[in-house]
C-alpha cells in the first residue's frame, strides 16, 4: 500500500532576528491510508509545525513532501490552497464557526471555495449528509451560540468532511472539552477512521492519544518515538465506563 503522506528529510527553520529557530529537523515519515496517528510532544517540540507542513499550511525549508504522490513542497501558494481544499480537512481546538451562520451553512462553506460548480440543492444535501454522519442532523438550523461545545466541534468535523478529504488534520480537537464530550468526539473520529479516512491528531494528552492507532512523539524538532498503540481505547467502551462512574458518584452523593 502506497503512503498517502511521505516526508523525506524535512527541515523547517524560522529566522528570528539574528537567531535561527530549527522547528523541525530532518524528519522522515510515511503515513499509510487509514492510519490514525496522534502526534505528541512538549511545547516547542515541533509537533504543531510538523502538522502545519503536512496540512500544507506552511512549506518546508528543506526536504520533500509528497502528498498522494504530488510534491507539495514545490507548489506555489494557490496550488497549496487547491490541494488543501481537495485532499485535506481541518478541525481546530477553537471550532472556528461563523457565529451568525447556521450549522448547515457553516458546513456548506468549504464547497463554495472549490473549483467545482455545485448547485444549491447539492450543497445542502452534502452538508446535511455530513451533519448526519456526526449525529447532528437535528441541529442543522441552530446557530453556534445555541450549541454545546461538543456539538460545535461536531459541526466543525462535518465541515472538514464536506469536500470528502483523504486526510483529516485535527489540532488539539478536545482541548476545550470535558472528559465525556472528548470521548464522544474521539468516537466520531474512530468511526470515520474505520470508514477509511486517514486522521492526524495533535494532542498533549496521553489518554487522548490512546484512542488512535499510532503514536508519534517529537522532541526538539525530531521524532523520538513512532509506535503502534498496544492497548487502544475504544470510545464506546470508555463512554460506558464514564457513565457508570458518573451514576455511582450520584448514588454516593445521595447516600
Amino acid at each position: 500500500m502506497s503512503a498517502v503522506v511521505q516526508l523525506q528529510n524535512i527541515h523547517k527553520t524560522y529566522d528570528s532576528g539574528e537567531v535561527k529557530v530549527h522547528a523541525v529537523r530532518g524528519v522522515s515519515l510515511d503515513i499509510l491510508p487509514g492510519d490514525f496517528m496522534a502526534v505528541m510532544g512538549a511545547s516547542g517540540s515541533g509537533k504543531s509545525t510538523l502538522m502545519n507542513l503536512i496540512g500544507c499550511l506552511d512549506r518546508p525549508t528543506e526536504g520533500t513532501y509528497l502528498l498522494d504522490g504530488v510534491d507539495a513542497s514545490r507548489l506555489d501558494r494557490n496550488e497549496l490552497a487547491d490541494i488543501r481544499n481537495q485532499k485535506l480537512g481541518f478541525v481546530f481546538q477553537g471550532f472556528n464557526l461563523l457565529s451568525r451562520t447556521t450549522a448547515l451553512e457553516n458546513v456548506e462553506l468549504p464547497m463554495l471555495y472549490g473549483h467545482k460548480r455545485i448547485s444549491s440543492k447539492a450543497l445542502r444535501e452534502r452538508a446535511e449528509r455530513c451533519l448526519d454522519i456526526v449525529g447532528l442532523s437535528n441541529r442543522s438550523d441552530h446557530f453556534p451560540s445555541q450549541l454545546s461545545g461538543g456539538q460545535q466541534q461536531r459541526v466543525a468535523i462535518a465541515r472538514a468532511l464536506v469536500n470528502e478529504p483523504q486526510i483529516l488534520v485535527a489540532d488539539e480537537p478536545t482541548g476545550n472539552l470535558d472528559s465525556k464530550t472528548s470521548v464522544e468526539i474521539l468516537g466520531v473520529f474512530q468511526k470515520l477512521n474505520d470508514a477509511g479516512i486517514t486522521i492526524l491528531m495533535v494532542t498533549h494528552e496521553l489518554d487522548i492519544a490512546q484512542f488512535s492507532r499510532r503514536n508519534l512523539i517529537m522532541r526538539d524538532g525530531r521524532i523520538v518515538s513512532d509506535v503502534q498503540v498496544p492497548r487502544r481505547l475504544h470510545a464506546e467502551v470508555e463512554m460506558k465506563r464514564l457513565l457508570a462512574a458518573e451514576a455511582e458518584a450520584k448514588l454516593t452523593e445521595q447516600a
